[in-house]
């Protein structure tokens, strides 16, 4: 069976119609490959007025098959290499044969589909629905169907970047704005009838860049203009990637090299780099975190089965603080009516205003209407009433992390609910068992963990406390898939998962300075390890003062408990700080200095000059190649030590929430993947080193240990 349909109408018109059997969704693989060059050839032999390409499927092209570029090694690149060079040969060859090509976009153009489109002379896409791009480089790929040498000498080297080296994806109108798109149109009818007409009135055609004397915009890379930018181009890509992501780089590569030679040889050009990256282990790690692992996250593979998906209508959020006031516009945004309380009508209005500000903002930018404004915020009621809450079918309370509060809070609100609702608390530490003791329904108490600011941040880390029930957690599963972001499952603990393991990055960073080791060192060892930022500087976001208060409270419980506290190297320099008023970023001094404070007003922040004295010892010099192992190794060895108390219980939600919630290097695909690439064998004699070096914090967890005898590898069954 054929992946091209190739039929001929009335006008002698070819219709290549893309319909994979057996499929929902049309890929570049193989069995298209051989498709496309067997319509080609029928091509050849007949004679026609134009080709209009057009997807039998929802979505016009998924793109690669991802199956078969994880499963590419060096040992078989060459079918790769072979297989994408017939392709583009194919696709060349229908582009360059002087008849009109068409190509009707009728839903998702991305990756290959979007390649694919490329290659046609006219593209007309519907106006809803559709979203194109090359997204490759977020699955630390880079566009292997041409799209690399199409979109730069369409739009030229400066103006392709962003949708190159970011994977930006874009709709149909800015497609139009940037010239990629021809014709934007209502319906497939009049799509089709749309590519006939032009077809008629276009009886030959050829790609601008095949036509003598084309100037690709902003020049060659020998144009004075572009000659003065690329050779700082290279240095502004390790900027971002600390050279920690191949892909960008090798991206950049093909854009500049492929502009130097004709179009048939850059291609041959992009067609090795692109296989040289599906072979990297970055590749392989990215795909199998942000396509297999975030599709079984999505397809709900941690909700309870056989219950019934619901949405969420009425939401009451506690607390009109920066958390709370994200969730409310997160949630408004998705359409749910939102009460927003706070203690006073004045801070629930306040609350309010930070979604004003951001709708504000996009619709200045046009990138809202005046009408959907006006929606989401009528979408938020403000108040100081607790009544109003009537009717939620969830409460989320995002007040300060103090145990005496949020109970009062919990039996304020549940005193309003119908026995059906579900209660969420958005502590970022505290267990979530000992919190629903104040509720009256345990089995209707959950975790919702947040993280700031909500609007950007896509995970939701869900907590079942013991008496959590499937019903509820499946109600907070759906509830943070509504509102369009990303949820993991976990169970109780002091600190869950997230929080638990974030803490030992910021405290390692921490008792490094204590050591007496550069805090530009350690700073800079975090980046090159592709951290988005250091454990200082984070540690001066969320603030000295609570890690202090964290730091009291469980020694409160653990007291409570009959647990010893066991201290952490990190906690007498946090006092130091502390004592000297250096609190955090919010107090305008901690690690660093921070304008209006200690900087003239619009200076970027600067690492405290008083931390050589204070903490700095010249003599104490370390390879940079130690810290990062360091920030690496104490969160990975956290991680496992919750799967060893099954606080984790699956190794997608691990390597998720680690790049999505705490910022773990996207490069390693995750915590626990990072350990499989390293090799548990290696991992666990690299960390006794450390134990050895550093201190109890290292010890190997037993598990780890047991699972490399058994010579196993993190992974889902």
């Amino acid at each position: 069976m054929s992946s091209v349909i190739y039929e001929k109408d009335q006008d002698n018109i070819v219709h290549l119609i893309l319909d994979k059997p057996n499929a929902g969704a049309n890929l570049m693989d193989n069995e298209f490959t051989d498709s496309l060059s067997a319509a080609v050839e029928q091509l050849s032999q007949d004679d026609y007025a134009g080709v209009i390409f057009r997807s039998a499927k929802s979505t016009f092209f998924a793109g690669g098959n991802l199956d078969d570029l994880f499963t590419t090694q060096k040992e078989n690149a060459d079918q790769l290499y072979d297989m994408v060079n017939r392709l583009k040969l194919a696709m060349r060859e229908i582009e360059t044969q002087g008849k009109p090509v068409v190509a009707c976009i009728n839903g998702a153009a991305l990756g290959g589909g979007w390649e694919l489109a490329l290659s046609a002379h006219y593209r007309i896409a519907l106006n809803k629905g559709v979203i194109l791009g090359l997204p490759e480089v977020t699955l630390g790929l880079l566009p292997g169907g041409g799209g690399v040498i199409r979109m730069t000498r369409l739009l030229g080297v400066q103006a392709a970047m962003p949708f190159l080296l970011e994977g930006k994806q874009f709709k149909p109108e800015k497609g139009l704005e940037l010239g990629l798109i021809n014709e934007i149109v209502d319906t497939p009818e009049a799509m089709l009838e749309a590519a006939v007409n032009w077809i008629k009135a276009n009886p030959t055609a050829a790609q601008v860049y095949d036509v003598k004397g084309y100037k690709v915009p902003g020049g060659k890379p020998n144009h004075p203009g572009l000659a003065k930018m690329l050779p700082i181009a290279p240095a502004m890509v390790r900027a971002k990637t600390k050279g920690t992501l191949p892909a960008p780089e090798s991206i950049l590569a093909v854009m500049v090299e492929g502009l130097q030679v004709d179009i048939d040889t850059a291609m041959r050009i992009e067609s090795r780099y692109f296989v040289e990256l599906v072979c990297s282990q970055v590749a392989k790690n990215m795909i199998g975190t942000f396509w297999y692992q975030m599709n079984e996250i999505k397809a709900g593979a941690a909700r309870p089965d056989n219950i019934e998906r619901k949405k969420v209508n009425k939401l009451g959020v506690l607390g009109a603080g920066m958390m709370g006031a994200g969730i409310a516009y997160s949630s408004a945004m998705k359409g749910i009516e939102v009460v927003l309380k706070d203690v006073s009508l004045e801070n629930a209005e306040k609350g309010k205003v930070y979604s004003q500000n951001i709708v504000d903002k996009k619709l200045a930018k046009g990138r809202l209407s005046q009408e959907k404004r006006d929606a989401l915020l009528n979408n938020i009621l403000p108040t100081d009433n607790a009544q109003q809450l009537a009717g939620c079918d969830l409460v989320i309370e995002a007040v300060f992390e103090n145990r005496e509060l949020k109970a009062k809070v919990t039996e304020e609100a549940e005193a309003q609910l119908s026995p059906s609702a579900v209660f969420a608390s958005n502590t970022s530490t505290l267990p979530i068992t000992g919190l629903a003791e104040a509720s009256r329904k345990a089995e209707n108490f959950i975790g919702l963990h947040f993280f700031s600011p909500v609007d950007k941040m896509p995970l939701v880390e869900i907590i079942c406390g013991e008496k959590t029930s499937a019903e509820t957690l499946a109600l907070a599963y759906d509830y943070v898939q509504q509102i369009g972001k990303t949820p993991i499952v976990v169970n109780d603990s002091r600190g869950f998962y997230t929080s638990r393991v974030f803490g030992t990055f910021a405290n390692e960073g921490i008792a490094m300075l204590g050591e007496g080791i550069s805090a530009a060192a350690i700073e800079n060892g975090a980046f090159l390890a592709g951290f988005p930022v250091g454990p200082l500087a984070v540690t001066d976001e969320v603030s000295l003062t609570l890690l202090e208060k964290i730091r009291k409270q469980t020694m409160l419980d653990m007291e409570a408990e009959g647990k010893d506290y066991v201290h952490h190297p990190a906690e007498s320099t946090v006092d130091k700080m502390v004592s000297l008023q250096r609190e955090g970023k919010l107090a305008g001094a901690g690690f660093y200095s921070y304008a209006d404070k200690e900087l003239a007003k619009g200076s970027k922040k600067k690492l405290w000059s008083g931390l050589k004295d204070t903490f700095e010892d010249s003599s104490k010099a370390i390879d940079l190649s130690e810290i990062k192992d360091r920030l690496l190794y104490i969160q990975a060895i956290e991680t496992v030590r919750c799967l060893e108390e099954n606080v984790l219980t699956s190794v997608r939600d691990a390597n998720i929430g680690s790049i999505m919630g705490i910022g773990y290097p996207v490069w390693t695909g995750g915590i626990l993947q990072f350990i499989n690439q390293v090799g548990l064998e290696s991992f666990i004699a690299r960390a006794e080193q450390l134990h050895e070096s550093c201190g109890e914090r290292f010890k190997v967890p037993t598990l780890l240990k047991q699972m490399a005898k058994d010579q196993m590898i993190f992974e889902d069954k």
